[in-house]
């Protein structure tokens, strides 16, 4: 069938033409979620609020200012940005392991094998637990700054300042 007919009818809420474009890329716009979202039910969630806000915004597609395909996977994309942006995503991901970040650190106190296989575990061993700490929530973790200054109740400067002096220590004992 000929795509520029599917749009228009699909742009007059016929449901077959709905159908058949959901079928022609849901597969395309699920890979797009999911390398952004990083988790295939929560990108099938994402797909689906796609295609319904495809169905009732249906009426601003021009085919002037680009292909289907690209106006589909521009508000694919962008929902799934809003979607890791949203609080809820955010607050899913603080209750993960570090096990789930690069394998690093499994706990504040004790660090995981696999840091050895690439050499930093001896190093991470070194530094002080308060850089233990401040260094999972930063970059195993995810917190923004604001963020871990809540979570170890301390003051946003202070955690700036080991955050740098922490990496500072751990550069110059790898560099060595």
């Amino acid at each position: 069938m000929d795509l520029d007919l599917l749009v228009k009818q699909f742009q007059q809420k016929d449901e077959k033409a709905f159908e058949s474009l959901y079928n022609m890329y849901s597969t395309s716009m699920h890979g797009v979620i999911n390398t952004i979202v990083r988790d295939s039910e929560m990108a099938n969630e994402v797909l689906q609020d796609v295609f319904v806000k495809v169905w009732h915004h249906a009426d601003s597609y021009s085919a002037e200012k680009g292909r289907f395909f690209t106006w589909i996977l521009n508000i694919a994309r962008n929902a799934a940005i809003d979607k890791t942006r949203s609080k809820n995503f955010k607050n899913s991901r603080k209750n993960l392991k570090a096990e789930f970040f690069v394998d690093i650190l499994e706990t504040q106190e004790s660090l995981n094998d696999k840091t050895d296989a690439i050499g930093i575990g001896k190093f991470v061993k070194k530094l002080a637990k308060t850089c233990i700490e401040v260094i999972e929530l930063l970059y195993f973790k995810g917190y923004t700054q604001s963020e871990a200054s809540e979570a170890l109740d301390m003051p946003i400067g202070t955690i700036k300042t080991r955050n740098r002096n922490c990496i500072k220590e751990l550069r110059s004992m790898v560099l060595k």
